[in-house]
């Protein structure tokens, strides 16, 4: 059976518990040392005065001088026993007083009185004193010297003081286990430190191992700028802490914005709001720019949260598209049953002989059509948008509705952004369609006008109107009195208006119609170019040559789907 092999363990726990446990033993070891090494010093120097001390108050003994140059070195001599007297009551290890040529006349040994010092007396001798470790006959010591002077102030020898070195290592070492107790306390501290830290970072990171939490850090980069959805990752404050690409994209962020409020980073409105968790739900609806977007946050634990964003511009286009068709195939069944009625009533004058009648009624259902396009081509030459209305005028024909140009209605030719009047004109028509869907009466009446370099829309309809206090959320996303259809949620059209004004610098309001209804007037500044194209003077002399039964609005390319961004919002 194989034995397991001891290593470095691979969970964060053990591994940060182990440095931790290593490096407070380490401190600890090391202020330990660091605390000795000086306390040494210390107690070295506090013996070498403590000699020093002995030997000053020794020389200045009365008579020390006067014995020593009258009499002899001897065992039992006055400088003898004055010197043992000394020594025993200062604890000192010996006290040696020498004459000026050095030879000592008292000793703890006194078989060495007599006898020349073993350490070189020149300094004391010389009237200094010195303090310091050295060697003797007696061992290791801290010693002192100093000069033993007459009355006169002249050098007569020399006192010199030993404290036995052992004492100094005693006391050093009996602090030992003191400090070791403490170190050791420190170190329990330490451990129990580093124990809970562990703990705490094995919970934040879930017990996993250092090369885990670095493959799921790729593997999250990966996936965050992989997929296409909208990732933003907020702190507790609403800063962005992260975000994909996705995300800069469809809310036209950048890289710098990270670590930015969301209310400094984007504009203010319901997707500042929604993005923010100041507007509560699933799904949420929000517009950035002329895109459709779905948000979801989802709070954290730290009191932050993630949003996720997708982008249902496309979706949104293609149910719009999906209920312009079958707004088309009513239509056309309609006008089958229609074209049917009044085929069969013109073949019924023919047989009946009443030719005169029969080109009168021809001539009557042909003319509202002609005269619907000849109003619109008179008073809008930019093809884009008179072909959508000739476009919703036959359509609210079909529903039951009448869709008039008013007087004032008057647009040149030379708009700078076509496309984004279709959307807003198309979306206030389809508006109010619904609006007045059902009334036997109904009517709706558009102008569109030039003021300098603003372009001026206006639509308005019979329908039961905007009560004044829901005009301030009626353009907001998502907002909605009719039933979601069946390919998503409705509240997207009128949105989309604002949003497109106020792109411009103009802006969306509604109001109270005369008679009763709705009014919805956007304005949008610059949208005309300053001087007159050779188009339009063409346009319209064209429109104006074509008033025969055939005419029809010219229609460029582009405008053949003239409706595809439009849909409704009340």
């Amino acid at each position: 059976m194989a034995r397991p092999r001891l290593g470095w363990p691979r969970r964060v726990f053990s591994q940060v518990l182990m440095v931790q446990l290593a490096i407070a033993a380490g401190v600890t070891a090391l202020a330990t040392g660091l605390f000795l090494a000086p306390l040494s010093a210390e107690l070295d120097d506090q013996a070498m005065r403590r000699a020093l001390a002995i030997a000053q108050t020794t020389a200045a003994e009365p008579r020390l001088d006067d014995a020593l140059e009258a009499s002899h070195p001897t065992r039992h001599g006055p400088v003898q026993d004055e010197a043992e007297r000394i020594r025993s009551a200062t604890g000192a290890e010996y006290v040696v007083i020498m004459d000026e040529r050095g030879v000592r006349w008292s000793h703890t040994d006194p078989d060495e009185i007599g006898r020349h010092v073993s350490t070189d007396p020149s300094v004391a001798l010389s009237g200094r004193e010195i303090m310091q470790i050295d060697d003797g006959t007696l061992g290791r010591s801290a010693r002192g010297k100093v000069p033993l002077r007459d009355e006169n102030g002249q050098v007569v020898g020399a006192v010199s003081v030993g404290i036995a070195y052992e004492s100094v290592q005693e006391r050093l070492l009996s602090t030992v286990p003191e400090l070791l107790a403490y170190a050791g306390g420190a170190l329990a501290v330490g451990a129990l430190a580093a124990y809970l830290v562990s703990r705490r970072l094995q919970r934040r990171t879930h017990d996993l191992a250092f090369s885990d939490i670095s493959a799921l850090l790729t593997e999250r980069e990966a996936m965050l700028h992989g997929i296409r959805e909208g990732f933003l990752a907020l702190d507790k404050h609403g800063r962005i802490r992260l975000m994909n690409d996705e995300a800069q994209r469809l809310l036209d962020l950048r890289a710098e914005d990270t670590g930015r409020s969301l209310d400094a980073a984007l504009p203010p409105g319901r997707t500042t709001d929604v993005l923010a968790g100041r507007v509560s739900g699933a799904d949420l609806l929000a517009v950035s720019g002329q895109r459709v977007l779905v948000a979801n946050r989802m709070p954290t634990d730290d009191g932050g949260a993630v949003v996720t964003l997708r982008d249902r511009t496309e979706l949104e286009r293609l149910g719009r598209e999906l209920d312009g068709t079958r707004g088309l195939i009513d239509a056309l069944r309609a006008q089958d049953h229609e074209h049917a009625n009044r085929l069969h009533t013109l073949l019924g004058l023919l047989e009946l002989g009443l030719y005169e009648e029969a080109v009168e009624f021809v001539t009557q259902a042909v003319g509202v059509h002609r005269a619907t396009a000849e109003q619109v081509t008179e008073r809008v030459h930019d093809p884009l948008l008179a072909a959508l209305l000739v476009g919703k005028a036959t359509v609210a024909t079909e529903r039951g509705a009448s869709l008039s140009i008013s007087s004032g209605t008057r647009l040149p030719d030379r708009l700078i952004d076509p496309p984004s009047l279709v959307t807003v004109l198309g979306n206030l028509v389809d508006n109010a369609l619904d609006a007045t869907a059902g009334r036997r009466d109904a009517q709706l009446e558009v102008e569109v006008r030039a003021e300098g370099r603003t372009a001026v829309v206006r639509v308005s309809d019979n329908g039961p109107g905007v009560p004044e206090e829901r005009r301030a959320e009626i353009f907001t996303e998502g907002w909605t009195t009719k039933d979601p259809p069946a390919h998503g949620q409705r509240g997207i059209g009128l949105a989309l208006v604002r949003r497109l004004a106020e792109r411009y610098g103009g802006s969306a309001e509604v109001g109270d119609r005369p008679g009763g209804g709705a009014m919805f007037t956007v304005t949008v500044p610059d949208a005309l170019t300053e001087e007159l194209s050779d188009s339009h003077t063409a346009s319209g002399r064209d429109t104006h040559s074509q008033t025969g039964p055939n005419a029809q609005p010219r229609v460029t390319e582009g405008a053949r789907r003239p409706d595809d961004a439009t849909g409704a919002g009340r």
